[in-house]
C-alpha cells in the first residue's frame, strides 16, 4: 500500500481510515465523530453497523476488495495518501469546516508548507484577463507563492502556467485541485499541463481514481481551494460563476477576498466589481497582494461562525440525545437542537450521527441539519 505520507499510521490503520471514510454516508463531520469516539479507523468500522442499526437499518461498510482496488490505483497513478493528521496535509486546509479527511495527492509534497494564495476566475476569460492570471501567477511563485487553483479552462489554466514558469528550487510553485480522480484528466485540452503540475508542482484531489468530474464536484472543489489558501484573488467572473463561490467560502473562513476589477461593459467583470461593493479588496498588482497577505499568521480575519473545525472535536456522550422529535426537514442549526433538547452537544452529536448513518438525516451547509425528505 501506499504509505500514509510521513505519518506514524500503521498499514492497519491507513486502510481502515480509507474504508471509513469510503463507507455510505460517512462525510468529513460524521468521520472526525467517528476517529474522536473511538479512537481510531479499526475501533469507527467496527462499530459502523451498531450505530446505523440502532435505528433499524443494516448497514455494511465499504468492501474491503474496493479499497484494495483503489490502493493499487494510486499506487499505479505514482501518488500517495494525505491524512488529516499527517504533518504533508495543509495545515490551514485542516482548520476548516468541511475539510476533505483524507486527499490523494500527486507531486512536491513540500508546497503545502508554503504561504499559499488561490488565484481563480471565468473559463471563457477575455484574453486580456488571461494573461494578467499568467502575469499574477508567475510573479506570485516567483516571490515563494504556492499559488492555487482548480485547473479549469480560461483563468485557472493560465494561473498555472504563469506559476510554473515562475517555479524556482526551494521557492513557490503551483496546486492544482481537481474535481475528479488523480488519473483522469479534465478538462482533455489540459493533459500536458495536468502532468507538468504532478511533474513540478502538486496535484490534490479528495476523490478516489477513476472519479469522472461532475458537476456536483466542483463547488467541492472550491471549499478546498478557499482552504488552502490564506487569500483568494478573482480575476474575472460573472455574477453566479464558481469564481464567487470560491470567493465566498474565503470569507467564511476568514481569509483575505481579492478582486481584479474591470469595465461595468463586460459582464465578465460584474462579480469582481460586485465583490469589491461587498467588501472584497480591489488589488491591481501582484504587489498588492503580497502586501495584503504579509501580515497573515494563520488567524482567521473575523470570527468564525460558532462551529469548531471537523478535527477539533473532544467531548463525547455515553448515550445518544433524544432529538428526533425535533428534526423537519427544514433545515435547523445545531446549536438550536441542543438549547431545545436540554442534552449535551456531545450526546445531541452522537444522536446526529447515528441518524446520518442510518441514513434519516441530511447535512447542510453552516453547521444545519435536516431530516432527509
Amino acid at each position: 500500500m501506499t504509505p500514509a505520507a510521513a505519518s506514524a499510521l500503521t498499514r492497519d490503520e491507513a486502510f481502515a481510515r480509507i474504508r471509513l471514510l469510503r463507507s455510505p454516508r460517512v462525510g468529513p463531520v460524521s468521520y472526525a465523530q467517528l476517529l474522536a469516539r473511538f479512537g481510531t479507523g479499526e475501533a469507527a468500522l467496527a462499530a459502523l453497523p451498531d450505530l446505523a442499526g440502532r435505528h433499524g437499518r443494516p448497514y455494511a461498510p465499504a468492501p474491503v476488495a474496493a479499497i484494495e482496488a483503489e490502493l493499487s490505483a494510486v499506487r499505479r497513478a505514482g501518488a500517495r495518501y494525505l491524512f488529516h493528521d499527517s504533518p504533508d496535509y495543509p495545515a490551514l486546509l485542516r482548520a476548516a469546516e468541511g475539510a476533505p479527511p483524507i486527499l490523494i495527492a500527486r507531486g512536491e509534497g513540500a508546497l503545502v508548507h508554503r504561504p499559499a494564495v488561490a488565484i481563480v476566475g471565468a473559463r471563457n476569460a477575455s484574453a486580456a484577463a488571461v494573461r494578467l492570471a499568467r502575469d499574477f501567477g508567475l510573479a506570485l511563485a516567483g516571490a515563494g507563492q504556492a499559488v492555487v487553483s482548480g485547473l479549469a479552462r480560461g483563468i485557472d489554466g493560465a494561473v498555472h502556467q504563469g506559476a510554473l514558469a515562475g517555479t524556482a528550487p526551494g521557492g513557490g510553485g503551483t496546486i492544482a485541485v481537481i474535481a475528479c480522480g488523480i488519473d483522469v484528466t479534465y478538462p482533455p485540452e489540459h493533459a500536458a499541463l495536468q502532468d507538468e503540475v504532478a511533474a513540478r508542482g502538486l496535484l490534490l484531489t479528495e476523490h478516489p481514481p477513476g472519479t469522472e468530474p461532475f458537476a456536483r464536484h466542483f463547488p467541492a472543489r472550491n471549499r478546498i481551494i478557499a482552504g488552502i489558501a490564506a487569500g483568494t484573488v478573482v480575476v474575472e467572473a460573472t455574477p453566479n460563476s464558481g469564481s464567487l463561490i470560491t470567493a465566498r467560502l474565503a470569507g467564511d473562513l476568514g481569509r483575505e477576498v481579492m478582486a481584479i476589477p474591470g469595465s461595468p461593459l463586460d459582464s465578465r467583470s460584474h462579480g469582481c466589481n460586485q465583490l469589491i461593493r461587498d467588501g472584497a479588496v480591489l488589488v491591481q498588482r501582484p504587489e498588492d497582494v503580497l502586501e495584503l497577505l504579509s501580515t497573515f499568521d494563520g488567524a482567521p480575519r473575523a470570527p468564525l461562525r460558532e462551529t469548531a473545525g471537523p478535527f477539533m472535536l473532544a467531548e463525547t456522550a455515553d448515550r445518544p440525545a433524544d432529538i428526533a422529535g425535533l428534526l423537519t426537514t427544514a433545515p435547523v442549526a445545531i446549536d438550536e437542537l441542543v438549547r431545545q433538547s436540554g442534552e449535551s452537544a456531545a450526546a445531541v452529536q452522537l444522536a446526529l450521527l447515528e441518524l446520518e448513518l442510518a441514513g434519516t438525516l441530511v447535512r447542510h451547509a453552516g453547521g444545519r441539519v435536516s431530516r432527509a425528505g
